[in-house]
């Protein structure tokens, strides 16, 4: 099979991009240990623990492995991006989390994907990859021609932006790879002045990188416990992730809009009173099949709470105080927190 075969039968399966790379190892994972080495990934030890030495090699996951189909399926929807939210009464999702849980649709369409590969093919051995596999997946996709990964370490197609979700297939076929597009993001630091809690820092030969330390979508994701009082105010009316570095992005103006429905809002913006309000049993339901499930509800509570806080408004007052009264103390202690900056308004 040709790349250009396999990008056609990937349109046919949902996905916008497609390319291969070799099934070999790549020169970023000498930079992912520096990077893991300086403490940037926080306390996701999923990155640094024994699954760390498994990115050095594709052939850790498929040892038949010979080639990297990378795909990218598009998830930006016609709504307005967070710099455009001027309602200091609602929250922010980030655009990734609004519909289904991306893992289940990008896993279903790799499937169908490997599956036509094999009808033109005959049998060979596979497996799936969607970001919870040990892959360095953006090194291959860019390795695959998809795009450049940008200063805010997002991959950068020059034709569609950075809006997309990447899988990949490993397959014991030998095809002949793509090749990798030039930078360009040339001088242009949009993402790196927008950022309010100052995350993407530099790195070694004029690069950049994300200090998860910093990074509204680890504090709201990732972190458990307390967010530290220094990067509250940063985070804004951010309650799960962040999409600042894309939404200023040049290369987002013109990115095209997905016509799948699964990556729609259940909820645009949702109420922070409606939110604060909600049960576990509640938030189960309002977010089930999505993302969103992985702050927890404790975490989310306390997402809340910070953008309550944030935001200032005397009518948050009581849900703030209920809140307050919540036995989780990480719940709780977020809550007296906003209830002060609420009371200086």
């Amino acid at each position: 099979m040709t790349a250009a075969e396999i990008r056609q039968l990937a349109r046919d399966c949902g996905f916008e991009l497609a390319g291969v790379a070799a099934a070999a190892p790549h020169p970023d994972a000498a930079w992912y240990r520096e990077w893991a080495a300086r403490g940037y990934a926080g306390e996701m030890q999923y990155l640094t623990d024994r699954r760390a030495g498994v990115r050095e090699n594709p052939r850790n996951l498929l040892e038949s492995a010979r080639s990297i189909v990378c795909a990218g399926k598009l998830y930006n929807t016609p709504w307005p991006y967070s710099t455009q939210l001027s309602a200091p009464e609602r929250a922010w999702i980030s655009r990734y989390a609004w519909g289904d849980d991306y893992h289940d649709v990008l896993r279903a369409g790799l499937e169908r994907l490997a599956a036509k590969m094999q009808e033109r093919a005959g049998p060979f051995e596979w497996r799936a990859c969607v970001d919870t596999a040990p892959l360095l997946e953006r090194s291959y996709a860019r390795a695959a021609g998809l795009g450049w990964i940008g200063r805010n370490t997002c991959l950068i197609n020059q034709a569609a932006g950075s809006w997309f979700f990447l899988g990949e297939l490993l397959v014991s076929l030998d095809i002949a790879p793509d090749a990798p597009p030039p930078d360009r993001c040339g001088t242009c630091t949009r993402c790196i002045d927008a950022c309010p809690t100052d995350a993407i820092v530099p790195a070694e030969a004029g690069r950049y990188t994300v200090d998860s330390r910093l990074c509204i979508s680890y504090f709201t994701i990732e972190l458990r416990g307390g967010i530290p009082e220094s990067a509250r105010d940063g985070i804004g009316q951010h309650v799960f992730g962040c999409d600042i570095c894309q939404d200023v992005c040049p290369w987002n103006r013109r990115s095209p809009t997905t016509e799948d429905t699964s990556f729609a809002p259940r909820e645009f913006a949702p109420d922070l009173s409606r939110l604060a309000a909600l049960s576990e049993a509640e938030f189960r339901e309002m977010f089930r099949h999505t993302p969103i499930t992985r702050a927890r509800y404790s975490g989310f509570l306390r997402n809340v709470a910070v953008a309550m806080g944030n935001a200032g408004l005397p009518q948050f007052r009581p849900a703030l105080e209920k809140l307050a009264s919540s036995p989780d103390e990480v719940v709780s202690a977020h809550a007296r927190w906003a209830l002060k900056e609420c009371g200086r308004s």
